[in-house]
This record gives structure tokens, C-alpha cells and sequence, in this order.
């Protein structure tokens, strides 16, 4: 049985854009089988027991098949004048959607992973940073990381040493903040917002929010899909598939911070579909 938690969360279930009218867009959201579609003028998620909770946002169709226990997380930078907006596609892979968010927030993959882009070798150690858990927003942050990149983003020239902000805002979506190559006073925006079909297999859609007034959309797009896709090889050859949330299992280093917060959050608030309880 799903966990309440899990049902009273916000899901992303499709791309506005590709919404049409009935049947729309057949997929799954914890496991069972939904319909999102156009009625008139209003979108609609559909299930075998009714139609879901609904927002739109950053592109997006939000679901939620319970009683929603808030309203969706904001991210303020997608109403910024100035900044570009890219919807990304969307990623399937065979893994927890829980695996999927703690991939995004691990940074020491970076030069093993994606060489010479987010990372490259001798540069791999990862520096003393902070993590919390706010209270007042009950999201996990980490903050103050630093870690060298060859090229930081699209648009950039160089190597340079970028700084982060990590963000948990949701179950299965997390935001990072990141130097701005073409504006040193603000931060460029990317997220992943995770489906989860199962408890072993999601859709990843990543999203963007820019300044960048010059690189080619299809530019843009294919950069942050080739990063994933080096990512997916990865997550769908971890073992266990299922994102333990007990000590003993896996062995945290010191750049482990922001993934060990996460699962301790993930267990105090219930949110464990996709997730490994007890150590075997």
C-alpha cells in the first residue's frame, strides 16, 4: 500500500505544450495508469478511481492523487524578467525516482561522469559546504559547494570554478542554482521534475531557467540531454535499485552531506515509495 505522504505529494505527468484532447497522453504515476488530456480549456489527470488534483507550472503538468497536503513549491526565478525558460523533454529511466534526485545532488560524480563538461580530472575533490533542513520550508538546501568545471554551461567560454546551491523542494524535484556565465550577479536555474511510474522506473524532465539570449534552443536542449543521459547509464546499474533509508547499507563520505539529509527527510516525513527501509 502507498503511504499517504506519497499520495498527498505533487507530480509532474507531462509537458503542457504536448497536451492534447482525449485520450492525451497515456502514462503511469505511482504505479497506475492515468490519462492527461485537454477538456475544453481546462487540463485534466485522469485515473481508473477519477480525476486528480491539478496545477500548471514551469511548463508542466502538476498531479496529485490524493488530498494535496500543500500547494506546489515556488521557484520565483521563472517569473524573473530577462531569464529563458527551456523546457527540456524528458529522460526514462529505469531506477528508484528517489535514485534520480540524489543523483542530481551529488557532486562528486561530476568528473568521472560527465568528463571535461562538469568536471575533470585532477580536480575531484569536493570542498567543505553546508546543508540544512529549513524548517520554515521544510525543503533540504545545500549551499556554499564550489567545484571546478570545464564548462559550466552552454554558453560558456571556459573553465571556470562555479559555485552551487542545491535545493530539495520536493519528494522527486530538486533545483540547482549555479554561477551565471553571461550575468555574474545572478544564478542560472535548472531543475528535474521526477515522475515516478514505479518504484523502479521514472521519467525525468529537465528544466531550465536562463540568461541566455544567444545559444540556439535545440543547443540548449541537447547539452542538458547529453548530461542526463551520461547520468542514466549510471543510475540504471545501481544496486540496490531502491534508495535505502537506513544507516548500514551504503557508506556516506564527507561529500555525501546533501544525500544523507535527503533520505533522513524522506524517512521523517514518510515520502517512501521508491525506497529501501531496512538494510539486507
Amino acid at each position: 500500500m502507498i503511504p499517504q505522504p506519497v499520495l498527498n505529494e505533487w507530480y509532474p505527468v507531462a509537458m503542457t505544450a504536448l497536451v492534447g484532447p482525449w485520450p492525451g497522453r497515456q502514462t503511469q504515476l505511482l504505479g497506475s495508469d492515468i490519462n492527461v488530456f485537454f477538456e475544453g480549456d481546462a487540463i485534466v489527470v485522469r485515473g481508473a478511481a477519477g480525476d486528480l488534483a491539478v496545477c500548471l507550472a514551469y511548463g508542466h503538468v502538476w498531479a496529485c492523487p490524493g488530498t494535496p497536503a500543500h500547494k506546489l513549491f515556488p521557484i520565483p526565478e521563472a517569473d524573473q524578467p530577462g531569464r529563458r525558460l527551456v523546457d527540456c523533454g524528458v529522460v526514462r529511466v529505469k531506477c528508484s525516482p528517489l535514485r534520480a534526485v540524489e543523483n542530481f545532488l551529488d557532486i562528486a560524480h561530476f568528473p568521472f561522469v560527465h568528463t571535461d563538461v562538469l568536471g575533470a580530472e585532477p580536480h575531484t575533490e569536493v570542498g567543505r559546504y553546508e546543508v540544512q533542513i529549513r524548517e520554515d520550508s521544510d525543503e533540504v538546501w545545500a549551499t556554499k559547494v564550489h567545484f571546478y568545471q570545464p564548462q559550466a554551461a552552454k554558453s560558456a567560454a571556459g573553465g571556470i570554478v562555479t559555485e552551487y546551491m542545491y535545493r530539495v523542494a520536493a519528494p522527486t524535484a530538486a533545483v540547482l542554482y549555479k554561477t551565471c556565465p553571461n550575468n555574474p550577479d545572478e544564478w542560472d536555474v535548472i531543475g528535474i521534475f521526477v515522475q515516478p511510474l514505479t518504484e523502479e522506473l521514472c521519467k525525468v524532465w529537465p528544466w531550465m531557467a536562463l540568461f541566455d539570449d544567444t545559444t540556439p534552443q535545440a543547443d540548449l536542449i541537447q547539452f542538458q540531454q547529453m548530461i542526463f543521459l551520461q547520468d542514466r547509464s549510471i543510475l540504471e546499474n545501481q544496486i540496490p535499485r531502491l534508495l535505502p533509508l537506513d544507516p548500514g547499507k551504503e557508506i556516506p563520505t564527507q561529500a555525501d552531506m546533501t544525500s544523507i539529509a535527503y533520505r533522513r527527510w524522506l524517512k521523517r516525513k514518510g515520502l517512501t515509495y521508491g525506497a529501501q527501509m531496512v538494510a539486507a
